[in-house]
């Protein structure tokens, strides 16, 4: 691949290359790309506004994630955060913090994996801007969506005896991690060494390329159900879970044997020598929602092939139980990515 430095365009001439061919999806944009301001007309709709900054060597290593994916990624996980409001997200800003270890072709392969996000969850990428780095790369992508001010839902709202329930399975982002953390050391051991990646498609691509669920709010709305509670599970499924007790005042009950896992990422934790359960609970990056809803609604969602009840709410803020599957209460620990690893 050629390369071309970032001075030889100049900063307006490097936006110019980045976001030709954008189209505007969305109604509500006005005006996008090349003013001082984006414009947008919510149409009656309230907005929803959510921003996230994702730094190289904390929260991305390019020795293994693609730009591409790492673009695609970096929407990703801000649409989540509007669809954990029960909203559609519908337009994006984007910063980018860049190094000179960059090329133009390089930062084109990341607004490619972008473009590709907000082409398959129409979206509009209406502005953003580009400041140099004095090391690595920083991406800071806000997003907008809307919804009608009767269909938001937060973290507060739940009620003792509302059913949990998460979209999806849990744990494979995090088990693709370990697969790409363990390949990356044996390059480092063995440059020649091919990586052995073949067999774990499915869990590198849920770290890799993970997908935002506003299929789950489109179809939440479609079956008139309107949860009482809800957070995508960024950070795992046992933290977001007592971030729902403590916006609601509430306690909860999990039960091992209801939480989602992939065989893939059963065997793979195994493989590891690490407790699946402990993997889901505490894991991350899954980007699934995980929400609350009245007993009313479930045989509404009750046979629906993308949800998992897995516990409820109790009247008692002190109350973070997990019913093993031996039926034994343990207390619900969240013990994030560094916790498994020394569980």
């Amino acid at each position: 691949m050629d390369r071309t430095e970032i001075q030889d365009l100049g900063e307006f001439g490097l936006i110019g290359k980045l976001t030709e061919g954008l189209v505007k999806r969305q109604p509500s944009t006005i005006l996008g790309v090349g003013d001082d301001a984006a414009v947008v007309d919510p149409a009656g709709k309230r907005v929803v506004l959510s921003t996230d900054m994702l730094v190289e060597g904390v929260h991305f290593d390019l020795s293994y994630v693609p730009l591409k994916h790492l673009g695609y990624k970096a929407v990703i996980a801000n649409l989540s955060d509007i669809c954990a409001m029960n909203a559609m997200p519908t337009q994006i800003v984007v910063g980018l913090g860049i190094s000179n270890r960059f090329s133009v072709e390089a930062l084109e392969e990341l607004y490619l994996g972008m473009k590709l996000a907000c082409e398959l969850y129409e979206v509009d990428l209406v502005g953003g801007d580009t400041t140099s780095s004095p090391s690595g790369l920083m991406i800071s992508v806000t997003v907008m969506g809307l919804a009608d001010s009767d269909k938001l839902v937060s973290r507060g709202g739940a009620k003792s005896g509302d059913l949990l329930v998460v979209s999806g399975d849990l744990g494979s982002a995090y088990m693709g991690l370990q697969v790409l953390e363990r390949e990356k050391s044996v390059f480092k051991d063995a440059p020649t060494v091919q990586p052995e990646l073949n067999d774990h498609a499915y869990i590198l691509e849920r770290q890799l390329k993970p997908e935002a669920r506003t299929d789950i709010v489109r179809e939440l709305s479609d079956l008139e159900v309107k949860p009482t509670s809800m957070i995508d599970v960024s950070d795992g499924l046992a933290s977001e879970c007592m971030h729902l007790m403590a916006a609601s005042g509430l306690g909860v009950r999990l039960y091992e044997d209801k939480l989602p896992i992939d065989s893939k990422t059963y065997d793979t934790a195994r493989e590891f020598n690490l407790d699946p359960t402990l993997c889901m609970l505490s894991g991350g990056e899954d980007y699934e929602l995980l929400f609350t809803i009245s007993p009313d609604d479930y045989e509404k969602l009750r046979n629906h092939p993308k949800l998992s009840f897995i516990g409820h709410m109790t009247d008692n803020p002190d109350e973070r139980i997990m019913v093993t599957k031996s039926g034994t209460d343990v207390e619900l620990k969240a013990q994030g990515w560094d916790g498994i690893k020394k569980g």
